[in-house]
């Protein structure tokens, strides 16, 4: 926890065209606030990677209802991380493991049960530390605590890039803005800036 030194990122985002139109006239986002969100509630962005993003995109519009009309790309902000939750570091890391104890025994206490990490060995749904990690939000706010302006993490997704390959095909670092003026811009992404299949 701790405002990074590099302060500026470049974020990602996936999208459908209609919606990049919309922002790209700075209109808002919409914060995601879905219950598996890998980090909490908040807008999504790919860290330096447009391609993940374009990746996602493509992939959210394939589940979505035949005869959606929905066309996948991606726009590019500028983020300045403020105060980060980064779970790159060990403070980040630290933090959310005292909010999983915390979390536990109010769950304990409340008789309910524990959400869980589910989806295979890239665990697509995180229900768990999206809980976890919105509950620290709202621990941090009953206290006073200052609010994180960001989220981020790095997760190691995807097949092995080859037989016993530390390495995985879609690992990424993802940024969670929780502070919408902490994007200072967005713009359009030149098809230069995306890899040409080989």
């Amino acid at each position: 926890m701790h405002s990074l030194a590099t302060s500026f990122l470049l974020g990602y985002h996936g999208c459908d065209l209609l919606t990049a139109e919309k922002l790209l006239r700075n209109e808002p986002f919409q914060p995601s606030e879905n219950d598996y969100d890998w980090l909490g509630s908040g807008i999504y962005f790919w860290e330096s990677n447009p391609d993940r993003a374009l990746e996602w995109a493509v992939e959210r519009a394939a589940r979505l209802k035949k005869g959606t009309l929905v066309e996948p790309t991606v726009i590019g902000a500028v983020i300045d991380a403020g105060f980060c939750l980064d779970l790159i570091s060990s403070n980040g890391i630290r933090a959310v493991d005292v909010a999983h104890s915390k979390f536990n025994d109010v769950i304990q206490v409340a008789g309910s049960k524990m959400p869980e990490n589910v989806g295979g060995g890239d665990l697509h749904l995180r229900k768990l530390d999206c809980a976890v990690i919105n509950f620290l939000h709202k621990a941090r706010e009953k206290a006073n605590l200052p609010a994180f302006d960001t989220v981020r993490g790095v997760f190691t997704e995807g097949d092995h890039v080859y037989t016993n390959s530390g390495f995985r095909r879609k690992t990424h670092i993802q940024i969670c803005v929780r502070n919408q003026s902490n994007i200072h811009g967005v713009f359009r992404v030149h098809d230069r800036y995306f890899s040409k299949p080989s």
